[in-house]
């Protein structure tokens, strides 16, 4: 019996003694006893500077569960180098958390003036009444890339007609470790006007980051038919000190521009029904360049028969005039009167002009002339029965 009350005691102190460890732990959980409730962060707590150069770190505290005031100052900092705490463009060494609301801070880190390029460890403390965090930065100082403007593009020479607008897609990019507004421009001739285009807006200015690129769109348009040549662009950008320029080009290839009309500029005519009647078309080549391959073809009342003489040409060039024969031939029965006769010429590079013809049908004097000898002979016919047989 006594053994077994010994047993019995002896598991309920073991029992005990095991709990108490575990609230201890419990307790050092607590929303007020641990450092975990108050946290210090920053966006980009490691860095690249210039020699020479200070450095501002925007720093955001979050608070515990328990009003607090917390100390700000450097836990570490490499020799010569400077920390300053602001708020609200002020100086300031502590910050009031009140739980539930973040707290914000600008730490400023200048270094010595004998800075040496290299790698620099910082620590910031935010100590509260029961809690404390830490922030580790690093900064790495070297030697910045001076100011650096390049201007590139896939296809500096495009080829076009007289009014064709010209479109480069040019790539700009920072090549130094500073930040630019850049300045567009160009040099062109007067009847080209350039516009430069970024993210489908005109603009003459272009904020670009360090070692960042942008495209933009490069427009030539003519002022009106540019005659055919070679025409120089070139397009300038210019940030602080930095400066980069890139030449284009734009071809114009000239282009055909035809003209059908009649020698004397009269487009009607007079033929007769059932009658093969020539007339003159001329195709005037009034462009930039020649017209080659060209077809003729025609758009006639039911029953019309048009001919080419040639069919085909093979070339107008620019400036010149071909003559061509149409032989029409109205159909047979056609009623005289006027109608309209449509010519076409379309060239091998699809250019395409046609004009009206007014064609006046009129009905051929030799039926006439057989009708009247007709009648003359039927008059002469019944004026001869009459005669004999008047008699009897």
């Amino acid at each position: 019996m006594k053994r077994a009350l010994t047993l019995t005691l002896s598991m309920l102190l073991l029992i005990f003694a095991a709990s108490i460890p575990t609230r201890a732990k419990a307790q050092d959980n607590s929303p007020n006893s641990g450092t975990q409730n108050m946290a210090l962060i920053t966006t980009y707590p490691s860095r690249v500077i210039g020699i020479g150069e200070s450095v501002t770190l925007h720093l955001t505290l979050k608070p515990g569960a328990a009003l607090d005031t917390v100390q700000l100052k450097m836990e570490q900092i490499p020799d010569g180098w400077t920390a300053t705490f602001r708020g609200e463009g002020q100086i300031v060494t502590s910050v009031e958390l009140v739980p539930g609301t973040d707290a914000t801070t600008d730490l400023r880190l200048d270094p010595p003036a004998s800075v040496q390029s290299g790698n620099y460890h910082f620590v910031v403390l935010a100590q509260g009444s029961s809690n404390k965090a830490e922030l580790p930065i690093d900064l790495t100082v070297k030697e910045k890339l001076p100011p650096r403007l390049s201007l590139s593009a896939q296809l500096p020479t495009i080829q076009g007609s007289p009014t064709t607008t010209f479109r480069y897609s040019v790539t700009l990019k920072n090549e130094g470790d500073e930040d630019l507004n850049v300045n567009l421009t160009a040099d062109a001739p007067n009847n080209l006007l350039v516009k430069f285009d970024y993210l489908s807006q005109e603009v003459t200015t272009l904020p670009l980051s360090a070692n960042q690129s942008a495209s933009i769109s490069v427009s030539a348009q003519p002022a009106g038919d540019l005659p055919a040549g070679t025409y120089p662009v070139t397009i300038h950008a210019q940030g602080g000190d930095a400066s980069a320029s890139l030449d284009l080009s734009a071809e114009v290839t000239g282009q055909s521009q035809l003209t059908v009309t009649a020698p004397d500029g009269r487009l009607s005519d007079q033929i007769y029904s059932g009658r093969d009647t020539p007339i003159k078309v001329d195709l005037v080549n009034n462009g930039t360049s020649s017209a080659r391959g060209i077809q003729l073809s025609s758009s006639a009342p039911t029953g019309w028969s048009v001919k080419f003489d040639p069919a085909q040409i093979d070339e107008v060039a620019a400036g010149q005039q071909v003559e061509v024969t149409a032989h029409i031939v109205p159909a047979d029965k056609a009623i005289a009167g006027d109608y309209v006769l449509t010519i076409s010429a379309q060239s091998a590079d699809g250019v395409s002009k046609s004009a009206d013809f007014r064609i006046t049908v009129l009905t051929s004097t030799l039926w006439g002339i057989v009708g009247i000898a007709l009648i003359a002979i039927a008059v002469g016919v019944v004026a001869i029965a009459v005669v004999r047989f008047g008699r009897r």
